[in-house]
């Protein structure tokens, strides 16, 4: 078998899904498969299915859409150029429909806690994708580093609600200015978001469009990395 080629959405959206277990660590039913493609390599790939019949429901979410948001993540980290958040679409799978995500090989000599509160600039950037998308999951254990050193983040079903709760392990960038590649990257936000919410609105409601667009206008003006809300937790439980 050969990995080597980049997986692409068509592949991830019309391969075939085989269950080889369950991730037990999570909360909701995440599933770990294997994405058997038709291609001339006959190639297998490791992917996570989350099936929305898997969702526990939520105080504070509506219920059946946490794969929906996961999908939102992905779709506007790309948008953005974050580049963040695996491979990830909305399809059918063994257990119906649900988000299914490109597995990423982590470094297991790298240590994540370590890193995570380290100042390396792709946590930084971390740091402001999960205030825009509102992360209220951003856990140490979501925090990916793969074999090439490539950062990425997994696990954003609790996301872009629209009151402001981000409970994250990465707040050591509170405070600070941002730069002016990060100012420039929330002002291009704006200035194309009627775009991103026809990219967004399939998955996500107008009231949590409205508030992703209130949080890059603060921003704007206020071009600061955010502190925590004093009503709501900082960091989620458990932080790993």
């Amino acid at each position: 078998m050969n990995a080597s080629t980049q997986l692409t959405a068509a592949e991830l959206s019309t391969g075939e899904l085989v269950v080889a277990g369950r991730l037990v660590d999570a909360s909701n039913a995440t599933l770990f498969c294997e994405l058997k493609l038709e291609n001339e390599l006959n190639e297998v790939r490791k992917v996570v299915y989350k099936p929305i019949a898997g969702e526990r429901p939520l105080w504070d979410f509506p219920e059946g859409n946490l794969a929906g948001r996961e999908v939102a993540a992905y779709l506007l980290s790309e948008f953005a150029d974050f580049d963040l958040v695996p491979l990830t679409v909305m399809r059918d799978g063994p257990f119906g429909p649900g988000a299914v995500q490109e597995w990423i090989e982590v470094d297991p000599d790298r240590d994540v806690i370590a890193f995570a509160q380290s100042d390396d600039c792709s946590l930084r950037a971390m740091a402001l994708f999960d205030f825009i998308i509102n992360n209220t999951d951003r856990k140490f254990g979501h925090v990916l580093l793969d074999r090439q050193g490539a950062l990425f983040g997994c696990d954003h079903g609790v996301s872009f609600h629209r009151d402001f709760k981000l409970r994250t392990v990465i707040w050591q960038f509170a405070g600070l200015e941002m730069d002016l590649e990060e100012r420039t990257q929330i002002q291009n936000l704006l200035a194309d978001f009627e775009s991103l919410d026809k990219i967004l609105s399939p998955f996500i409601n107008s009231e949590e469009v409205a508030a992703l667009k209130s949080r890059l206008e603060m921003l704007s003006k206020e071009p600061r990395f955010p502190y925590p809300n004093p009503n709501w937790p900082a960091i989620p439980w458990p932080p790993v």
